[in-house]
């Protein structure tokens, strides 16, 4: 199966926390980041998904944001730091491709949030997802 989602990264589950409809499942990437989904309850039974089971996060590109900085009192799970390793902007948004430990993610931002950034290939950033953003698949 080929996917239109970018953003495909490996790793291995640490903790499931099942509640009565969604489950909370942890993962270490394979570049070592910890990265939380939030995903049904049914579909985490489906996997079969328990401590190292190996998985793949998938985060569609218009899901990912970006910060020049941790950022505090927010109530979004996963913070990744990262630099730009390429950015394509047209004339309403733009690509940023992220190095991350363990890969390479991609977000789809506004032109204006690349200039109000000041984002250029080389910065500091991180990585912002929604753990109810992120998509979990086995092989």
């Amino acid at each position: 199966m080929t996917l239109s989602i970018r953003n495909q990264l490996p790793g291995t589950v640490t903790e499931v926390h099942p509640g009565e409809a969604m489950a909370i499942v942890r993962l270490r990437l394979d570049g070592g980041q910890h990265l939380v989904a939030a995903i049904t309850k049914e579909s985490a039974d489906e996997l079969a998904l328990a401590p190292g089971s190996s998985v793949r996060a998938l985060v569609k590109s218009t899901e990912v944001s970006v910060a020049t900085r941790r950022v505090e009192g927010l109530s979004i799970r996963n913070q990744l730091p990262g630099a730009v390793t390429g950015l394509t902007t047209g004339a309403v948004m733009a690509t940023v491709k992220i190095s991350v430990d363990g890969g390479v993610l991609t977000a789809a931002i506004t032109k204006d949030a690349v200039a109000d950034l000041g984002l250029f290939v080389g910065s500091d950033v991180v990585a912002l997802i929604k753990a109810t953003e992120v998509s979990l698949a086995t092989a």
